[in-house]
Formats: C-alpha cells, sequence, structure tokens
C-alpha cells in the first residue's frame, strides 16, 4: 500500500508497477526499462516486506534507483513529480497548418502526460459560429485556408489574399482560444488546446511567459509527405470533409504552413517538424521539462 495525504487528508491507494512505470516512461526512461524497473522496485519491497509505504519513501527509491541508470533521467523524473504536484494547470498549445498533424500529437501528449481536457480550435471556432452571424462575421463561417473568400475588402496594397484572410481568421477564433487558456488557469484545469490558430505572435505574450503555459508549432518541410497526409486522413471512416477540398486548396494550405514558421522563427516558438509521432511528443516532453521546471536546481539525497 502507499500512504500520502491530500490538502491535509490522509489515504491509501494500493501499489501499482504499472502506474510506477508509465510515470517512468514519461521521464523518458523508456517503456522496456521502466517497466523492468518498477518490476523489481516492486520485488524488492515484498523481500523486504514492506505492507505500507510514503509516497515520499517510494519516490526516493526510484529516484535513488534512477541514480544508477542515469542521472539526466533521475532529474526529469523528479521534474515531472514537480509538475504533477503543481497546483498550476498546465496549458499545452499544439498549432500547425492542416494536415500536419496537430490532431494525433495532441492526443498523444495527452494521453502521455495524462492530461484529461483536449479541445481543438475549430471546435472553438464552430462555437464561435453559432453565437457570430455569417453576415457579422464571414471570415469565420470559412476554412482557415480559404477565409479570404469571406472577407467583404482587402487591405489596400497588393497583399495576398491568403494570408491576409489566414491572418484576419486567425485573430478572430484567437478571442475564443484566450478565453479558453483564461478559463482553465483560473480553474486549474490542465488543458492540451490544438488546431491551425495557434500561431505565435497572436496569444498574449503574458500568457506565454507562464511556465505552465507551453506552446508548440508543428510542421512537415516535405511537401509530398504534407500533401499524403491528407489521402491518409481521406481513408478513415470518420472523416466527414470531401479529401479534394483539401487538394484543391493545397497550395493555400502550404502559405498558410510556412507563414506559421515564419512566426515561429520571429517570436522564438519552439518548432518541431512532425515526421515521427514517437519522436515529436518526446521532444515536447523535453522542452516542457526544461520550460516549466529547469533541471538544474534539482537536489538528490545520497
Amino acid at each position: 500500500m502507499i500512504h500520502g495525504d491530500v490538502d491535509g487528508e490522509e489515504y491509501n491507494e494500493p501499489f501499482s508497477k504499472g502506474v510506477l512505470a508509465r510515470s517512468l516512461i514519461t521521464a523518458d526512461l523508456g517503456s522496456n526499462k521502466a517497466y523492468r524497473l518498477a518490476s523489481y522496485i516492486e520485488s524488492k519491497l515484498l523481500e523486504s516486506n514492506v505492507s505500507m509505504i510514503s509516497i515520499e519513501d517510494l519516490v526516493q527509491i526510484v529516484i535513488n534507483e534512477l541514480n544508477k541508470e542515469d542521472p539526466y533521467i533521475a532529474k526529469k523524473y523528479v521534474t515531472w513529480r514537480k509538475i504533477r504536484n503543481s497546483k498550476d494547470p498546465l496549458i499545452i498549445l499544439i498549432g500547425g497548418a492542416s494536415g500536419v498533424g496537430t490532431s494525433s500529437i495532441a492526443f498523444e501528449i495527452a494521453n502521455r502526460l495524462a492530461i484529461k481536457n483536449m479541445i481543438s480550435t475549430d471546435m472553438i471556432r464552430e462555437v464561435m459560429r453559432k453565437i457570430v452571424s455569417k453576415e457579422l462575421s464571414p471570415v469565420i463561417h470559412e476554412s482557415s485556408f480559404t477565409a479570404y473568400k469571406g472577407m467583404r475588402v482587402l487591405p489596400p496594397g497588393d497583399p495576398d489574399k491568403v494570408l491576409t484572410g489566414f491572418i484576419d481568421h486567425v485573430d478572430t477564433v484567437n478571442v475564443g482560444i484566450e478565453g479558453v487558456i483564461d478559463r482553465a488557469l483560473k480553474e486549474g484545469i490542465s488543458i492540451v488546446i490544438e488546431g491551425v490558430h495557434i500561431v505565435p505572435g497572436f496569444i498574449k505574450q503574458t500568457l506565454l511567459k507562464k511556465e505552465n503555459v507551453v506552446l508548440f508549432s508543428l510542421c512537415l518541410n516535405d511537401e509530398n509527405m504534407h500533401r499524403n497526409r491528407f489521402y491518409s486522413r481521406g481513408r478513415e471512416r470518420w472523416a466527414k470533409r470531401p479529401l479534394g477540398h483539401y487538394l484543391d486548396n493545397f497550395d493555400s494550405i502550404r502559405k498558410t504552413h510556412d507563414y506559421i514558421i515564419n512566426q515561429s522563427e520571429k517570436y522564438d516558438s519552439k518548432l518541431i517538424e512532425n515526421i515521427d509521432v514517437i519522436k515529436t511528443v518526446d521532444d515536447m516532453i523535453i522542452y516542457i521539462t526544461e520550460k516549466y521546471g529547469g533541471m538544474d536546481d534539482v537536489e538528490q539525497k545520497s
């Protein structure tokens, strides 16, 4: 049994090597090593006839064993303990052009970090569509890459109509995104928000300066790989929008893709090329760990 307390209230719960292993995987130990270490710790507790152990003592055992394996992993584990025990919610923002995989990565990162709340910016936009009529704001009633079709008047000069519409679209939906972030921070709810409307330069800097609010931009530099993602998504049985809608507008989508990259570089935001899901999620977790707690001030007991 594990003994602990929450807000002064004591509780007991069964020891689970599966739960322990998952926390070790989050610390980037690797699944095989994580389950092997969790099993080893379980066997040592059984050999010592330990029927009750405090969370603090169990964590220290884990840290000591991890130090033998890799001190850097031990530090990451301690940092993740700090994150999990923090009263501040973790807000993860994942942006990228249509088709680069923001929804898939959002699902994976939420699962990896045991975050129960996830929302897409398309859902936020849909709510805004119900509130704001097409006559009042025709832009948000278009797709992000065809938003220019809803603009009544283009700016003077010779602007790129696709990017002009996209910027207007993002700026409008950003109001709803910041509302969700503000509410999550106020209520202490960890959440992953993903979608094309998460663009560096539009989210308030006061929010992004918080160590528990992290923004990522995903990209795919290979155009053929990007195009093939739409073919793969089109084969999914739950796909509602015709494949042709994306392929017919692929050049416009690539314009928004390159714009997001430029914004990421301009605002020094974390940009990740999403070729491999596992690597992308691992890179995100490492970045969150380093931003959230740093790892230079972690002290280990001997």
